[in-house]
């Protein structure tokens, strides 16, 4: 249960990187298309009449933000439970609520733009505390491999 802990923190870290590739690729060709003579309306948004290759990067990073990352979270909230990893609870919890409020900001940022500030920002504290919970116990591992009954031997 250990490895799927840290397979799910991992796999969080990898989301949120994917995410933020996502945006901006959606940006840059959002900014060609404009560039381009490319108009954006509210007509055209609800029409789905705006078409630009790199659109999909946005529908891909609502979905992600909005689906597969929080049942990757609670997922990892659930295995920590098994995991046996000291302070793997806390950890898992943390990404749980960095995950809850990344949601809202980024709900709420559609009628806030400056909560997209603390988007980005929360997005790299997640970040930070996936690939903390995904490096968890690594240095209780490798000692539980060293030989139990090596001598150490101090030199004065």
């Amino acid at each position: 249960m250990k490895l799927v802990y840290k397979v799910l923190a991992a796999l969080v870290a990898v989301e949120v990187a994917v995410q933020a590739m996502m945006v901006v690729l959606g940006d840059a060709g959002l900014f060609k298309y404009i560039e381009q003579g490319g108009v954006i309306d509210k007509a055209g948004v609800e029409s789905g009449g705006i078409e630009f290759p790199e659109f999909f990067a946005f529908m891909v990073h609502g979905m992600n933000g909005m689906m597969i990352i929080p049942a990757i979270a609670v997922l990892l909230l659930v295995s920590s439970f098994f995991a046996k990893l000291p302070g793997a609870v806390k950890g898992a919890a943390l990404v749980v609520l960095l995950v809850a409020v990344q949601v809202s900001l980024g709900l709420l940022g559609h009628q806030i733009p400056a909560l997209g500030a603390l988007h980005g920002l929360n997005a790299l504290l997640l970040f930070g505390a996936a690939v903390h919970a995904a490096l968890r116990g690594r240095g209780a591992a490798a000692s539980a491999t060293a030989q139990p009954h090596a001598r150490v031997e101090t030199v004065v």
